[in-house]
């Protein structure tokens, strides 16, 4: 069963200064912090003295977490508490060999729309997490029985009958059944978190917050190290969400809206408080994985034709062009920048969907969702940012795509932001646009230019009266070319390439019907090795 201990509230001005952190000049009734409270299985609290001291509890919102995270910022990073013995030195094996016990969730007996399931810390988890439940204004910190957790023969003894740490949680719903409760969501691991629309399975990550990704001096990973979570009222559509973000560099106080079904929606608003001068800044980050298709397949010893969870960066700028970046994995890091203020929205996108298109019985890629972001207010300074790491295998997620305020993040000065999140499968473009869903690349028939093969969906069968117009940045471009491709019941569009001794080379494409453009328009960076 799961503990919820009694509501545990402290003045936060109580809680501050056991940290020796200033009284702040009017204390505020919050959930006492990880490093403050302990809850007992049996849900006593080591604070119950000081909680008891108070009148009663104040009616927790998301303020209450955003002035925890600006009075954290205000003092050194606090360390993190150490997992349960035994926990951090766990094999991968072993920690999957820990199973929560479906029947332990909580709500199960409520007649609520969702369940919430908690993960044991271990193995590559190793930073603990506090998850609490907020009803009716009142917080009660979530405490794991041992009787949650099944424990397999491969875990070590000594881990029997303890209450385990967490490093996260996951929530089911009635998502694609009512016979059955889908895992949709999850948070595990640093920012990270996940989620499905009906009909899918996981694939890429989105993340709280990215800091010098892909920098020199190495990248920053902010946790999540707090959760309170809204308890949903019976008939309730979504649930509602909040953490509380830490790391060296920078707290934050996040809210999440989350409403599953075809498609599953986030609504995200965040504070962030910089601890020092925050430089190379991701907002709303975005991580998968791209190993190779037809424009890299030659690399690879692969029975299968494609193997990625997102095959495309989708843009949408300020001035409404539609934009596709095809993604590569590169021998070298690449970094690339688009547009020159925030987009209207971004994603990275998951465009092939039969399993023809991979041929795997086991990965089941073609259900992977794609991620859109939506911003919520108007233009801002500054690049979409995409990092594509080189990978040799599908283990590793090695594309990001983030914005970067131009501007740098001050030590100490607020910054607010919202954004809407999709888990979707649909291709979120005009049906009358055309689309680039596929491409290809390789030697011509003669074997003497490179030739590059775009399957375009969305303008019919007939290419009469429309243009391929290709740009690039260096070499020779040849034959460009559009024809009836019955085989997706659209277009094919190609040109043949002469790179001229250059080592990269950046493509853009575009269809036109005299001088409309209607198409989207493609990007793509090749590179000679």
């Amino acid at each position: 069963m799961v503990l919820l201990a009694a509501p545990a509230v402290v003045l936060i001005g109580r809680a501050f200064l056991a940290q020796g952190l200033p009284e702040p000049a009017t204390p505020r009734q919050v959930a006492a912090s990880a490093t403050t409270t302990r809850v007992a299985a049996a849900g006593t609290s080591s604070a119950s003295g000081a909680a008891g001291e108070q009148a009663g509890p104040a009616s927790f919102s998301s303020a209450d977490v955003i002035e925890l995270a600006q009075r954290l910022a205000a003092a050194p990073a606090r360390p993190r508490d150490p997992v349960t013995p035994g926990l951090d030195k766990l094999t991968y094996d072993q920690y999957r060999d820990i199973r929560f016990r479906i029947n332990e969730a909580l709500w199960t007996n409520d007649q609520l729309p969702f369940r919430l399931d908690v993960l044991p810390a271990g193995f590559v988890y190793t930073a603990p997490v506090a998850v609490s439940i907020v009803e009716d204004g009142e917080v009660m910190p979530l405490v794991p029985a041992p009787q949650m957790f099944e424990l397999g023969p491969n875990v070590p003894k000594d881990l029997q009958g303890k209450s385990l740490s967490l490093s996260g949680f996951r929530v089911r719903t009635q998502l694609n059944s009512s016979n059955y409760w889908d895992e949709f969501l999850v948070f595990q691991g640093a920012s990270y978190f996940r989620a499905v629309g009906r009909g899918q399975n996981y694939g890429l990550s989105a993340r709280g917050l990215a800091l010098r990704t892909a920098e020199p001096q190495g990248e920053e990973f902010p946790s999540f190290t707090e959760f309170w979570i809204e308890k949903p009222k019976p008939g309730a559509t979504s649930l509602v969400i909040h953490a509380l973000l830490e790391s060296a560099s920078v707290t934050g106080a996040y809210r999440f809206n989350v409403t599953p079904g075809r498609e599953t929606v986030m609504d995200v608003e965040y504070t962030l408080f910089p601890r020092v001068d925050l430089y190379n800044v991701g907002i709303a980050p975005l991580t998968s994985m791209f190993l190779f298709d037809g424009t890299n397949r030659q690399r690879f010893d692969d029975f299968r034709y494609r193997v990625h969870d997102s095959d495309g960066l989708l843009l949408i700028t300020q001035q409404g062009e539609h934009v596709w970046r095809h993604l590569a994995n590169p021998r070298n890091l690449q970094l690339s920048s688009f547009t020159a203020e925030r987009p209207q929205a971004f994603g990275l996108m998951q465009r092939a969907r039969l399993l023809a298109d991979f041929q795997d019985l086991e990965a089941n890629y073609e259900r992977r969702p794609s991620a859109w972001v939506e911003f919520k207010d108007g233009a801002a300074p500054g690049p979409l940012r995409l990092v594509e790491i080189p990978t040799p295998d599908e283990t590793n997620d090695n594309i990001v795509a983030f914005w970067q305020p131009r501007d740098v993040l001050p030590t100490g000065k607020p910054y607010s932001g919202a954004y809407r999140l999709v888990w979707t499968a649909e291709a979120l473009l005009p049906q009358a646009t055309g689309r680039f869903t596929a491409a290809r690349m390789g030697a011509n028939f003669r074997g003497t230019h490179k030739l590059v093969v775009l399957d375009l969906a969305g303008l019919g069968t007939d290419p009469a009266g429309l243009d391929l117009k290709v740009s690039s940045s260096a070499g020779t471009l040849f034959h460009p070319v559009i024809q009836t491709n019955p085989t997706i019941r659209g277009l094919r569009a190609s040109f043949e390439f002469d790179p001229a001794g250059a080592p990269l080379v950046e493509f853009r494409a575009q269809v036109y019907k005299g001088d409309e453009m209607v198409s989207e328009t493609w990007l793509y960076r090749w590179t000679a090795n």
